[in-house]
C-alpha cells in the first residue's frame, strides 16, 4: 500500500515486543479476513506509519523503550487517529484504565478470549470508519464556509441560531431584502437544500 492510500477494510496494527504474541495475534486476526501489520516496538511503528491510514491499533502496555502509554500519548502529535485497544497483562489493569482515560477504546487482559478480542477489533474498525466519514464531512463543510464573505458568515451564524430575517436586518442595520439576498447566497454556497440542512452543517462544525 502506498502513502495516501487507505484500505476500505482497515488494517489492524499490532505493537508488541513479544514475537510469539505478535504471531499468535496475526494468525487469529487474519483468520477472519482482516489485514494485519506487526511491530516489535513503539518506535518501529512510528517509523513506518504515515498519517491517513485506516484501521485500529492493538497496543501492548509494557515494552522496552517506549511503553504503550508513551506511544499512545504521541499519536496525536504524529497525526495518527487510530482507535487504540490496550493489551494488558496481569497487574497492569491500572495502567490500562489510565490508557482509557487518555482515549483508548478498550483494554483486553492477557490471556484473552479470542472472540472477545475479535469483537473489540471489529468495534474499533467500525468506529474508525465512522469517524473518518465525520471528519471528511466536516472538512467539506469548512471548505464551503471558506467561500462565504464575512457578512455571509455573520448571516449564516444568525440564521442557524434561529434569528429571523427581520431580527438579522435590525442587528446588522441593513434592509430585510439585503438579508434575504445574503441568505440566498449562503444557501447556494453551502449547497444546503433547506434551512434544517444548513443548521445540521453548523452543528457538525460546532461539535467537532
Amino acid at each position: 500500500m502506498n502513502p495516501g492510500e487507505t484500505s476500505n477494510k482497515g488494517v489492524v496494527f499490532i505493537v508488541d515486543d513479544d514475537e510469539a504474541m505478535r504471531n499468535s495475534l496475526r494468525w487469529l486476526i487474519e483468520s477472519v479476513g482482516r489485514t494485519v501489520e506487526t511491530y516489535g516496538s513503539a518506535q518501529a511503528f512510528l517509523d513506518n506509519h504515515y498519517p491517513g491510514r485506516s484501521g485500529c491499533l492493538l497496543l501492548d502496555v509494557r515494552m522496552p523503550g517506549m511503553s504503550g502509554l508513551e506511544l499512545q500519548s504521541q499519536l496525536e502529535s504524529h497525526d495518527i487517529r487510530l482507535p487504540v485497544i490496550i493489551l494488558t497483562g496481569h497487574g497492569d489493569v491500572g495502567m490500562a484504565v489510565k490508557a482509557m482515560k487518555a482515549g483508548a477504546l478498550d483494554f483486553i487482559e492477557k490471556p484473552f478470549d479470542d472472540e472477545l478480542l475479535l469483537a473489540t477489533i471489529e468495534k474499533a474498525l467500525t468506529e474508525d470508519a465512522e469517524k473518518r466519514v465525520e471528519r471528511a464531512s466536516r472538512a467539506e463543510i469548512l471548505a464551503r464556509m471558506g467561500q462565504l464573505t464575512k457578512r455571509e458568515n455573520q448571516v449564516m451564524e444568525m440564521v442557524t441560531n434561529g434569528k429571523s430575517n427581520k431580527e438579522i436586518a435590525a442587528e446588522l442595520n441593513v434592509s430585510a431584502k439585503t438579508v434575504e439576498a445574503h441568505r440566498a447566497h449562503v444557501m447556494e454556497k453551502m449547497e444546503a437544500g433547506s434551512l434544517a440542512e444548513l443548521v445540521r452543517m453548523a452543528m457538525t462544525v460546532a461539535a467537532s
